[in-house]
């Protein structure tokens, strides 16, 4: 690796194209060390963490032990932590979460894992940490420590202000720490305010770590982590003291990393047109000038002197840049009939077009792109939803009953079966009083909310226009389990959804691109889109085809990346609100609402205000809002 190119990074740290690779990597690096020590006829020591980002490399290292036989005989585990109190056959147990993942699939003597225990009376927590260190020492200290990171800088569950001194104990949880655990328990208010967790100073004394990072949602503190000072409060920056430690990433959680966002700080690049667009973009970002006002000074002064040494002056490279943002901005997503579309981002023919519409989640189409959405309909064209999953986890308990009551009250006003609709009913009470926090729904109640959901998502679609026959519910099968853990895709899910495409053999298709999290409901249904085009793509119709990709009520795409922006009028933005309305099962409140604590449509608008900003700042024209999209090339 070209020093210059480290020069910020305080921890050596390799970056891979896709969590899978980065996941892969890791794996070998832990077979290497256990077949190392087979050799050697010695034990190895692995410290392990759960969540979802170390879950790829435990599959990984289930396939090398089932296909190359790589035994673990010879292995003693320590977990990072748990939650307290926690019984360990519970649904969100640490236990339960590492045999699934890895110990039942292995052959590890049972005798040789080790994790913190949820269930142990209060005054007993502090003699276990104890002995929980012993164990470690007396067996020569842990080989490689296996880490993620939190959002707010912490590993294991050692929150900020944790002391790089401190080792095994019970702490109190962060209130972000719990957030992100919600979607696990079925809301915050279910979530352990307590964890038994491995110290930072316990972590620092393993003779290897590798923490590992997937998603542009933990780019942000990787680059606190591997960038910034060393302080207690972001607890990842002490591994930087660690003579042995190595950060392994994925493509999205290195973007804020000098190196991968403004690599011009630290050596020449080679400049492409890509390249001097992130840079321009940038640059009129930190110094706060729109494109069109940039001097060769402001280009020098900031490390890319290179790029008017190669187009001769600032105005030269500032309209180059300011005509394709420009470009990218267009009334028309479905593409301007008998017009010149030379600088447009869409074809004017053929007009009108069939577009398809990929919606992971029942209310994704309208929230992440219902301005365009009701304006391709409003343009004439024919445009489909394919509704992938149900989202009937993401239902309250209060509405199944509610909707079973309309069911009990329908059946008495127009004479149908009372006896049937009260035994029924009763039947769904009974059902959900007699569940626990995070218990999967019965199968009856889990219709009953993808029912709800189904009917939400058909009156948008009526509310934007399109007719029932143009909503399509694929109900994927990966998602199908009744619990926050999914299946992992499948072969029927993919052709479910290439059968639906070779139905509508559309024009275009539009996509969510979120890829923040690996194992997410969108990160899935877009793998499904892309191998189900992938195997498509020879198809002669499918030549005629572009794949566009929105981005959810969560974050929107850089604007240096974007490739066409719809703009939408005050109006327009009002029409697309009432569409996110009629989802009125996540209106004021949703199941699974993460970080953020707003309404989706409230998160989706200040994302919308934001890109017409962003763009305006930039010198380009005002709008009341915009939508944003990237074109994928197949």
């Amino acid at each position: 690796m070209n020093n210059d190119l480290t020069a910020f990074e305080k921890i050596p740290v390799s970056i891979f194209k896709s969590s899978e690779e980065a996941s892969l990597s890791s794996a070998r690096e832990i077979a290497t060390l256990i077949k190392k020590r087979q050799a050697e006829g010695k034990h190895a020591v692995l410290g392990l963490a759960t969540g979802s980002t170390p879950t790829r490399v435990y599959a990984e290292l289930v396939k090398m032990h089932q296909k190359e036989g790589l035994s673990f005989k010879n292995v003693y585990t320590f977990n990072l932590d748990e939650y307290y109190p926690m019984r360990p056959d519970s649904l969100q147990s640490y236990v339960r979460f590492m045999n699934e993942h890895l110990f039942n699939h292995i052959d590890i003597p049972k005798n040789q894992v080790h994790i913190p225990d949820g269930t142990l009376p209060k005054d007993k927590v502090a003699d276990f940490c104890r002995e929980y260190e012993q164990k470690i020492d007396s067996l020569g200290g842990i080989d490689i420590q296996l880490l993620g990171i939190g959002r707010t800088g912490h590993i294991g569950f050692n929150e900020p202000g944790s002391s790089e001194k401190s080792f095994t104990r019970l702490v109190t949880l962060d209130q972000m720490t719990r957030i992100d655990a919600a979607s696990d328990f079925f809301g915050e208010e279910n979530v352990p305010r307590k964890a038994i967790t491995m110290g930072v100073g316990s972590i620092l004394k393993a003779k290897q770590v590798i923490m590992m990072a997937w998603g542009e949602g933990k780019a942000r503190v990787i680059k606190k982590a591997v960038e910034g000072p060393i302080t207690d409060q972001i607890p990842s920056s002490f591994l930087q003291k660690h003579t042995n430690c190595h950060i392994v990433l994925d493509d999205a959680a290195s973007s804020e990393l000098v190196r991968i966002k403004t690599p011009w700080l630290l050596e020449s690049v080679e400049w492409d047109e890509v390249k001097i667009r992130k840079a321009v973009v940038w640059l009129c970002q930190t110094i706060q000038k729109s494109v069109l006002k940039l001097t060769n000074h402001d280009y020098m002064e900031h490390g890319m002197g290179d790029i008017i040494t190669e187009y001769g002056s600032a105005y030269q490279v500032n309209i180059k840049v300011f005509n394709y943002l420009q470009h990218t901005i267009t009334g028309w997503p479905g593409g301007k009939p008998n017009a010149d579309d030379t600088h447009r981002p869409e074809r004017a023919t053929p007009f009108p077009k069939r577009a398809l519409i990929f919606s992971p989640h029942p209310d994704d189409d309208v929230i992440s792109m219902g301005g365009t959405f009701i304006r391709l309909v409003d343009q004439g064209h024919e445009v489909h939803v394919g509704y992938q999953t149900s989202g009937n986890i993401a239902v309250f308990d209060d509405d199944a009953v509610r909707f079973a009551d309309f069911v009990r009250d329908f059946n008495e006003q127009f004479g149908l079966s009372k006896g049937d609709g009260e035994k029924f009913y009763q039947q769904i009470v009974k059902s959900i009083h007699g569940k626990g926090p995070g218990q999967n729904d019965s199968p009856e109640v889990l219709s009953i909310k993808g029912l709800i959901r189904r009917g939400e998502a058909k009156a948008g679609g009526r509310y934007v226009g399109i007719p029932d026959e143009q909503m399509h519910f694929l109900d994927m099968p990966f998602y199908e389990t009744g619990a926050v853990k999914k299946k992992p895709l499948g072969e029927e899910d993919i052709k479910i959804t290439m059968d639906l495409i070779e139905k509508i053999k559309p024009h275009q298709i539009y996509a969510a691109g979120d890829l923040s999290d690996p194992h997410g409901t969108h990160r899935v249904c877009l793998a499904a889109v892309m191998e189900a085009v992938r195997r498509l793509k020879d198809k002669d119709w499918m030549k005629d085809c572009w794949v566009w990709l929105y981005r959810g009520a969560w974050q929107e795409w850089d604007i240096d990346q974007i490739e066409m922006a719809v703009p939408l009028s005050p109006d327009e933005l009002m029409r697309k609100r009432r569409a996110v309305f009629k989802h009125q099962s996540q209106k004021d409140s949703a199941m699974f609402p993460g970080s953020d604590k707003r309404e989706f449509w409230m998160r989706a608008e200040d994302r919308n205000h934001a890109t017409a900003q962003a763009y305006n700042a930039l010198g380009l024209a005002e709008y009341e809002a915009m939508e944003a999209f990237v074109r994928y090339k197949f």
